[in-house]
């Protein structure tokens, strides 16, 4: 049986003016469907900020809802993404059959969590590598067993810098299908991990605006991230490693047909054929998608939680809230396929 606790969503639309007609009651608008509301947003005076309710995340919300699963509950966390799955022992080898609806909810909520998954590092890339084969990280520094493990070891000397929203290894052909994370040393109080749902940010668009992004390629790059921490040779060597990929602005995820946003400040350099100006700003505007609460849906960690993103619907931000103290995170990363039209 599922459990869920849902918040209302709101999203980009229309700017074409107030929420629902003046003359329905509240208990009328309960009783319609969210597209006859003629709710949409609209643009304060002056500003490019949106306010107002829209209708297109209550369809994926409602859907969420009705799911049920045989070997789980689940409480859900935001209107159309995340969910903590309780029930399933990540330490152990789980059957198949487990494993396959595990796979399935993450398709369903984008990103899934588990609580007191007290994990041996080599139980998390045994877990890991049920779903895939494993990434190995250029730049990031490794569990010092493991190179599967990315481990994030933050302190008073070293400083948190994962607070900008984004996906995974996008400077790769072929980025991460998804991601495992393992709290192992948390911070009293900060460091959480924020997800926003790409399917729901892209789907909120004005229609001229997705219209315009649909065909639109960008070209990727970790030069200014991690690159700025090489020398000109060692950066020319790893370009030759990882020349920079051009994957379309909005792509079709493989495993539910869907349409995302796959664009982020931290590894896109421009839009293929646009003026620069002209370029940043577009970019900028799509990738403001993510800041819309609505959209997404915010994780406490606790020690031995763990969260699994799929690393195309979601993008992350981990909030660097915490220094001087202590966060240890460590991460599997699942090797996906190339993003496409």
């Amino acid at each position: 049986m599922t459990t869920a606790e849902t918040t209302g969503g709101t999203a980009w639309g229309s700017t074409s003016g107030p929420a629902a007609p003046s003359s329905a009651s509240a208990s009328d608008q309960a009783a319609v469907r969210p597209e006859e509301l003629k709710a949409h947003r609209f643009a304060l005076p002056g500003y490019p900020i949106q306010v107002g309710p829209s209708s297109h995340l209550a369809r994926e919300r409602d859907r969420l809802d009705r799911l049920t699963w045989e070997h789980f509950d689940v409480t859900r966390l935001g209107a159309t993404v995340g969910a903590v799955l309780h029930g399933p022992d990540l330490t152990t080898d789980l059957p198949a059959e487990v494993i396959a609806e595990i796979r399935q909810a993450l398709a369903e909520y984008k990103v899934i969590f588990f609580r007191d998954q007290p994990m041996t590092s080599e139980q998390h890339v045994a877990f890991a590598r049920r779903f895939g084969e494993l990434e190995v990280h250029a730049f990031l520094g490794a569990n010092k067993d493991d190179e599967h493990l990315v481990r994030f070891e933050k302190s008073a000397d070293v400083a948190g810098y994962e607070n900008a929203w984004h996906h995974d290894v996008t400077w790769r052909e072929v980025p991460s299908m998804g991601a495992i994370l393992h709290g192992i040393e948390i911070p009293s109080v900060g460091g959480d991990t924020l997800f926003a749902d790409m399917y729901a940010a892209y789907e909120g668009l004005p229609e001229d605006l997705r219209e315009r992004i649909d065909d639109l390629d960008l070209q990727h790059t970790f030069v200014t991230t991690f690159g700025a921490f090489l020398d000109p040779e060692q950066r020319a060597t790893m370009l030759e490693k990882y020349p920079p990929p051009v994957p379309p602005m909005v792509c079709t995820h493989d495993a539910t047909g869907r349409k995302h946003l796959y664009a982020n400040r931290n590894f896109v350099s421009h839009v293929v054929g646009m003026d620069l100006d002209e370029s940043r700003e577009l970019i900028d505007r799509v990738c403001r998608q993510a800041d819309y609460p609505e959209y997404q849906c915010r994780f406490r960690w606790e020690p031995h939680s763990v969260a699994f993103w799929d690393n195309r619907a979601v993008q992350h931000y981990a909030s660097s809230d915490y220094w001087p103290e202590v966060r240890v995170m460590e991460r599997a990363s699942i090797i996906g396929t190339r993003p496409h039209r």
